[in-house]
This record gives C-alpha cells, sequence and structure tokens, in this order.
C-alpha cells in the first residue's frame, strides 16, 4: 500500500491525521510499521503503490491492500482507520490463500475499545503466525535492497547474493506476486514521492530527482509517475505543496 503524501492536512477547518508506529520488536522484521488515520472529511484516496502489503481495518470491514498497484479507498468522514503494513515481500507467504476475515476475525477488532487495542490485535494475528512456524524468506529482503539500489540488474543482483537470476525470479515472484522489473519499478518510483517534498520547496528539480533515482531523463519519469499513480509529477508536488504549511513528507498516497 502507502502512506499520506502527507502526514496532516486541513480543508475548510476539518484536519486529517495520519500517524505511524513502531512495531513490536519481535515482530520488526514482518512488520514495517501499524498506522492510525482520521480521515477529516468524506473523499475517495488515491493510494500509491510502495511494495508493502497493508492490513486496514475501517470500523466495517478488514481488508488487504496491495502494493504494486494504485487504488481508491472511499474514506468517510467520521471514521477512522487502523493497519498494520507488512515488509515487501512478506504477504504472500504470511497470509497464504485464506480469506483475511478467517485469518482476524473481525468480532476481535470490533470488540477493541481504542485504535491502539485494535493494532494490537492486527500485531497479535502475526505474533501467531510467526509461533504456529511461519517465516518469510531468508534472501527477500536483500532481494528487494539490492533492487531498490538505482540502476541496478537482476543479473548482478543475484550474483552478488549468491543466487542464480531464474532463483532469484522464483523467489521474488512467490513472495510478491510481482517480477523484478515491476518491483523495481514500484521501488523507483516510491523513491520519488518521498522526494516531493524537496521538489516542492525547490531544493531539488525533475531534472536531478530523475537522474538521481536512475530514470533514464525527466520524460520517463514522467511516463511511470502517470501509469503508477494516474497523474503527473507536476500535479503531485502542487498536490503535496498545497499543505505544505501544515504537513511533513511520509510515502505513498495522495487525496
Amino acid at each position: 500500500m502507502g502512506v499520506p503524501l502527507c502526514s496532516s492536512a486541513a480543508v475548510r477547518g476539518r484536519l486529517s491525521v495520519y500517524r505511524e508506529f513502531a512495531p513490536r520488536p519481535e515482530l520488526a522484521g514482518v512488520v514495517r510499521c501499524t498506522w492510525e488515520g482520521v480521515p477529516g472529511w468524506s473523499r475517495m484516496l488515491r493510494v500509491l503503490p510502495d511494495g508493502c502489503v497493508d492490513l486496514a481495518w475501517n470500523g466495517e470491514r478488514l481488508f488487504v491492500t496491495t502494493g504494486f498497484g494504485p487504488l481508491r479507498v472511499p474514506l468517510a468522514a467520521d471514521g477512522r482507520s487502523v493497519g498494520l503494513r507488512l515488509r515487501c515481500g512478506v504477504a504472500g507467504g504470511l497470509l497464504g490463500a485464506a480469506p483475511v476475515t478467517d485469518l482476524v476475525p473481525a468480532g476481535a477488532l470490533e470488540a477493541a475499545v481504542s485504535p491502539a487495542e485494535q493494532r494490537v490485535v492486527l500485531e497479535r494475528f502475526v505474533a501467531r503466525r510467526l509461533r504456529d512456524g511461519f517465516r518469510p524468506d531468508p534472501a527477500l529482503p536483500a532481494v528487494v535492497r539490492e533492487l531498490a539500489i538505482p540502476g541496478a540488474r537482476v543479473d548482478l543482483a543475484a550474483d552478488r547474493l549468491g543466487l542464480s537470476e531464474r532463483t532469484l525470479r522464483r523467489r521474488l515472484r512467490a513472495a510478491t506476486g510481482c517480477g523484478p522489473k515491476e518491483v523495481q519499478r514500484t521501488l523507483r518510483f516510491s523513491g520519488f514521492v518521498r522526494r516531493i517534498g524537496e521538489l516542492a520547496t525547490g531544493r531539488a528539480s525533475l531534472s536531478t530527482v530523475a537522474a538521481e533515482l536512475g530514470y533514464a531523463d525527466q520524460s520517463h519519469l514522467g511516463h511511470e509517475c502517470a501509469r503508477l499513480s494516474g497523474s503527473s509529477p507536476a500535479r503531485l508536488v502542487a498536490g503535496y505543496a498545497r499543505h505544505a504549511g501544515v504537513a511533513g513528507i511520509h510515502q505513498t498516497t495522495l487525496s
């Protein structure tokens, strides 16, 4: 999934807030963070891909969001959402083929009286899977780090990790459902979104950011941005700039 482009924003006197929390230490190898969000006003939230998968509870249902494609999530003005973000490459083995509602009963989330308790329910699910013997592919963190390097080549990454290229591709697809190129594309785009604050304040140019992230040129960045967000880089930067006075950059969603 991703996180709000801005950690807080105000529209017509209403405040939208998003906060992240570190996971329990024993879960840190599997869980990137837990989070809470208060929408502030009704809208469809456009979620941009970052390579991670979230378990999200909106007060009525539990759902899984993919990390490799944009989507729209409806938000109610008076709602509150909580979630747990899994690290890239973890979700396939952790969740398996069973419906998520079979894995984390909605009743446990409904019975939790606060967002903090709801986050604990989600963490307990992951802890139980670990106790039951689930272990993520030990090579995946290193594979993801290699593919996030600008200009990374799959064959060279495999060689550095002591894997054949075929094995790397097979294990990556089993863990993420995607091949190396799609993972690379998503991680590179996520790197661009993390730098939107610099672009909005004039501390960097699009051409410089494109080159540093490994895009062929600024046009290549624009094409990939449109593919993964539905917007141009300029529109994403403008969206950040509208709320620059009340928020700091996070990563990968935009309302």
